[in-house]
């Protein structure tokens, strides 16, 4: 199924329903479909056509929506940027996918103009907020465009968009993502659009992230309408789930622990969610057993997946996170809270070492998964694809984890990030998880140590909650309870803040360069 359809669909089924709800906008489905169509007539006429191009560069708003679905229109790819990159990575994406044309938001357009003589393909660019001289203006094109319906004969393994990833080292890989990516994902996992149908989604995960993208999609091909936000700020989620009756919701966990420690969180009624979905980072079980509390009667998913799978490949549903039954079995699925969950229908996963044998149940090595949804491979860098994807369709998740005996996946950490102490691995995720329970941390990063004896020792960067001053001798005190001793840190540094990225994950390249002398 070609994703184009999702929206034509849905304009057929429910037209006059609210697609997008955006500020003071309000767009219903034939409107939105109205303005892509005309979009996709006006970019054709700049000479746009089946595979160039085309780039996006601004937070979330309905123009962000409109030109993915304009651009897959035309058979041409969509080229999301991430608006935290900086001027050398802009131009590396932009000249290594050899973008036509840029469609940008006005906090951008003084770098890019900086960098303009540098982008060698580049013909066209778009501003969306206001007009400027030397640019074409995006509200010009619409209005000046017919509403025709545009038909191009599209494949469903042609790529659909390219989307990059940051990466720990180097430039970022261009991953090359196709309609069934997509498709196949919302065939399994939504429910089509359905006239009588009144749900809403609010979206705050940005749109450059295959998480945002996928939400996005899943909110147009269900009829759902979107609700949203330019980029996540408290009280504003707050106040539109209480106005728009909001019903669903996708975050990431730091998004969610902003909520719930919020001190106006009782003071806004969110009794219309039903469904939060959580992922992109690992989430810490205070956070979720507080979540549980606070959101009765929601059903709660994490979701996990990644740009070359196009995002969620397993999922923790809303039946493991009800915590019933004996002590026992309460105790089990606590714990299981900090899996990723299980695999979906259409995808296949293992866990290998370093050998790529197959390993048991219960032993650590890195997750490899295979399905339909996969990419196809980096964008113009066989050999970085031929390393990640083998002879087999088994993606390489760079995830290291484990499968238990009831086929549930739980992550250990990243391979570039695991800890080698006198050959033992450590994973730095079964550290945090520890020290994050300590009533008086708010927030750790462990990060390894080159040691002269050891190789590396495990050290702690904690985050203090507000008004405590724990010691570090508390900290690796603390640690004796969960953790051999091998595992423990043998430093702790205390900080005010740690770097993440805007999907949540601890950054960890910059946490070592800061943190990771001896």
């Amino acid at each position: 199924m070609n994703t184009t359809d999702f929206l034509n669909i849905a304009t057929a089924i429910c037209p006059d329903k609210a697609a997008i709800v955006f500020e003071d906008k309000r767009y219903t489905f034939s409107q939105l479909n109205e303005r892509v169509n005309r979009l996709a007539n006006g970019l054709q006429k700049l000479g746009v056509k089946k595979g160039d191009r085309v780039s996006f560069i601004q937070v979330n708003c309905n123009q962000c929506v409109e030109t993915y679905f304009a651009v897959a229109k035309t058979g041409a790819i969509y080229l999301p940027l991430n608006f935290r990159a900086k001027e050398k990575e802009f131009s590396y994406m932009l000249n290594t996918a050899e973008a036509t044309t840029l469609i940008i938001g006005d906090r951008y357009v003084p770098m890019i103009k900086s960098i303009q003589p540098e982008l060698k393909y580049l013909k066209h660019l778009i501003s969306i907020e206001q007009k400027h001289d030397d640019m074409l203006y995006f509200e010009d094109i619409i209005n000046s465009s017919p509403a025709d319906e545009v038909f191009t004969e599209i494949d469903d393994d042609e790529t659909t968009i390219l989307m990059y990833t940051a990466g720990t080292t180097g430039f970022p890989k261009g991953v090359m993502l196709s309609h069934n990516s997509f498709s196949s994902y919302m065939l399994d996992n939504v429910s089509p659009a359905d006239p009588e149908s009144d749900e809403s989604n609010i979206l705050t995960v940005p749109l450059y992230h295959v998480a945002g993208i996928q939400a996005m999609m899943a909110a147009i091909y269900g009829g759902r309408t979107l609700v949203m936000e330019r980029q996540f700020e408290p009280e504003e989620w707050m106040t539109l789930v209480e106005n728009e009756k909001v019903n669903r919701a996708m975050m990431v966990p730091t998004m969610l622990k902003q909520l719930l420690d919020h001190p106006d969180f009782k003071k806004h009624d969110l009794s219309s969610l039903r469904v939060i979905t959580y992922g992109a980072a690992p989430m810490p079980l205070p956070v979720i057993r507080k979540a549980l509390e606070e959101f009765p009667g929601v059903n709660f998913i994490n979701a996990f997946g990644q740009t070359e799978t196009a995002s969620t490949i397993t999922a923790l549903g809303p039946e493991d996170h009800v915590l019933t039954g004996t002590e026992e079995e309460k105790e089990k699925k606590l714990q299981r809270l900090a899996s990723i969950g299980k695999p979906m229908a259409d995808v296949e996963m293992k866990v290998i070492d370093d050998d790529g044998k197959t390993l048991p149940q219960g032993e650590v090595g890195e997750i490899l998964a295979r399905g339909p949804r996969v990419m196809s491979g980096y964008w113009k860098d066989e050999e970085k694809t031929a390393k990640t994807i083998d002879k087999d369709g088994w993606v390489h998740t760079g995830d290291v984890g484990y499968v238990d005996e009831d086929g549930y996946y739980f992550l250990s950490g990243r391979s570039s990030d695991m800890i080698i102490r006198a050959g033992e691995n450590i994973s730095p995720e079964e550290i945090e998880n520890v020290i994050r329970e300590h009533p008086k941390v708010e927030d750790v990063a462990v990060i390894g140590v080159p040691d002269e004896t050891w190789g590396e020792e495990p050290r702690a960067v904690v985050i203090p909650k507000k008004g405590q001053k724990p010691t570090d001798e508390e900290i690796m005190e603390y640690c004796r309870k969960g953790l051999a001793s091998f595992k423990r840190p043998k430093t702790v540094v205390f900080v005010d803040d740690l770097p993440r990225n805007p999907m949540g994950k601890l950054i960890k390249k910059d946490i070592r360069e800061k943190y990771g002398k001896p």
